[in-house]
């Protein structure tokens, strides 16, 4: 782990030295990618590597799922690493992305505040522990953004036969480090991610109170905006991130990266 460690803070330090120097050698590389792989603090790690080894720029947007698919179905970037396998998938077949591989996978969970007045600790499934949230219309913050949790979370509300709405029922429409905030104040449940709530577990004082079900795996994938339907998009740079998060090396820094002791993301290349 040391030997990882310290090559990821070697690469760090080249990668901003070319940057400060203006030394990039083979351009810049734009991805659109989910909030939990910018807030979980991921790419601070994974990316710099990246552009030391092509010494390259990496321009990052970071957005929900739903508007980093839409962005790179228009050809603004050009690669796209997200968490939400159908809507991925339903591009693949419009022809706007290729090269789909699996890159990585966590799970979501269920906060709440400690006292958890729905009782979703005594759940057996997700869709129950949301039917206790709504039975006792106790707060619950939505992404409300479109991104791969809020499909996720829809999902989730559809197999407990439930609508949410009402006033303990929010859509606040941002990232997962803000709704996690938000519910931190108004001391309600939330949909997320592990990876942004261990990230995030030592500004909250919500606690993960459900966790475990089959429906709640989160498995992320890479995709290349194809250059056949979207010209100008840098397919070469795009296939070689697409091998760096994939291959044995890109595969031990997701390993290795951890929070407080945790493991927050875990490889899925084959």
């Amino acid at each position: 782990m040391n030997k990882i460690t310290n090559y990821i803070s070697g690469a760090v330090f080249i990668a901003a030295m070319l940057l400060s120097s203006g030394g990039w050698a083979e351009g810049s590389l734009r991805m659109s990618t989910t909030t939990s792989t910018e807030n979980s603090g991921l790419l601070a790690v994974l990316n710099p590597v990246f552009e030391a080894k092509y010494q390259v720029k990496l321009d990052v947007i970071s957005v929900g799922t739903g508007k980093a698919l839409k962005i790179g179905s228009q050809g603004d970037v050009d690669v796209v690493f997200v968490h939400a396998p159908a809507a991925e998938l339903a591009y693949v077949a419009s022809g706007d992305f290729i090269d789909r591989a699996a890159v990585m996978h966590n799970d979501f969970v269920i906060v709440g505040p400690v006292s958890d007045p729905a009782s979703i600790g005594s759940a057996i499934t997700a869709a129950q522990a949301l039917q206790k949230i709504a039975h006792a219309e106790a707060g619950f913050v939505s992404r409300g953004d479109d991104s791969g949790t809020h499909k996720k979370e829809k999902l989730l509300w559809e197999a407990a036969k439930i609508s949410p709405s009402g006033s303990w029922y929010a859509e606040a429409g941002q990232g997962m480090g803000t709704v996690l905030s938000i519910a931190n104040e108004k001391q309600a449940y939330a949909l997320s991610d592990r990876g942004t709530q261990i990230a995030m577990a030592d500004k909250l004082s919500l606690k993960v109170l459900f966790e475990g079900d089959k429906a709640l795996f989160n498995p992320y994938h890479v995709m290349a905006v194809n250059p056949s339907n979207h010209a100008g998009v840098n397919y070469d740079l795009a296939t070689k991130y697409i091998h760096f998060v994939t291959s044995a090396e890109g595969q031990a820094i997701i390993a290795g990266f951890k929070k407080a002791g945790q493991q927050l993301f875990y490889p899925d290349a084959r």
